[in-house]
């Protein structure tokens, strides 16, 4: 896909193209460390119990590996291209998507992020995949509706799906005592991002719904130049949200929220595999 040229400060340089968005990077690099934590609760075979030490998220066994999900879910919406972003540690994932288990519906490569350094250095991880063209960034361990990610390539970049927290415990898997992990989106009457937030804001709340982020973003060129200006967080990570943040209220970029009642399957810890795994029993993977 070639950019589309305009002038250089209107941010838009880049869109969608009339078929939409067709890569994604797949952020697999993260440390895993409520996965990691011992769960009495959660009964693990020996395999799950083994994925679930290691850290990574993305290959904890529910039948086929979870990341086998997301990567069906991915094509199914139509996308072609797909960067999982690992440590240098992770060979067990390359292996397995070059090796054990290769696509055939996408063109699957890999980027090393060094060091856990969060979300943000993660994207910067990507740069040279994307290339250029617009791309979604999505978690490894959430398992996405295809509609929202069909949805989601569709639009202008930049944007974002918000799902609506109730459908994320009445139909997800997220229980109600930690929904609000997931932050809060503020937009406008335009559906303009204005902010994202830990708790519900007047006018999400005068809505009659609260929708948050699940880190199902559409970016352009521009969120490069953010990740590698973005100070640390008060978690000692440069993290994708106060990157988006920052381009809102510093740059003025303009995020497209795309509203939707959705459920999204966490992988977070130990306790979740059984739902998920549960939940996607029926789901036929192909990749």
């Amino acid at each position: 896909m070639q950019p589309l040229l305009a002038d250089e400060n209107d941010g838009s340089r880049v869109t969608s193209g009339e078929n939409g968005a067709d890569k994604v990077v797949i952020l697999a690099r993260g440390l895993g460390t409520r996965m990691r934590k011992e769960d009495a609760s959660a009964h693990l075979d020996a395999t799950q119990h083994a994925a679930a030490e290691s850290g990574v998220k993305g290959m904890i066994p529910i039948g086929r590996p979870f990341l086998d999900f997301v990567l069906t879910a991915i094509a199914d919406a139509g996308f072609q291209h797909v960067c999982i972003v690992i440590g240098p540690e992770h060979d067990k994932v390359r292996r397995y998507y070059t090796e054990d288990s290769p696509p055939s519906r996408l063109s699957v490569t890999f980027a090393v992020q060094e060091k856990p350094l969060g979300t943000a250095n993660a994207v910067l991880a990507a740069e040279s995949f994307a290339d250029g063209d617009s791309f979604v960034v999505l978690n490894s361990d959430n398992y996405y509706p295809t509609e929202a990610l069909a949805r989601l390539r569709k639009i202008t970049p930049p944007g974002l799906i918000g799902f609506a927290r109730s459908a994320l415990v009445e139909s997800g898997n997220v229980a109600s005592d930690r929904v609000e992990r997931f932050g809060a989106l503020e937009f406008d009457d335009n559906g303009m991002l204005e902010s994202i937030t830990p708790r519900k804001h007047a006018s999400t709340e005068s809505r009659g719904e609260v929708y948050a982020s699940m880190n199902c973003w559409l970016f352009d060129w521009r969120i490069f130049d953010v990740c590698r200006t973005v100070p640390v967080s008060s978690r000692g990570e440069f993290e994708l949200t106060g990157a988006v943040q920052m381009a809102v209220d510093s740059l003025g970029m303009k995020f497209t929220v795309v509203p939707m009642n959705a459920a999204v399957l966490d992988l977070s810890t130990r306790a979740d595999i059984a739902s998920v795994k549960e939940r996607l029993a029926a789901t036929e993977v192909s990749y």
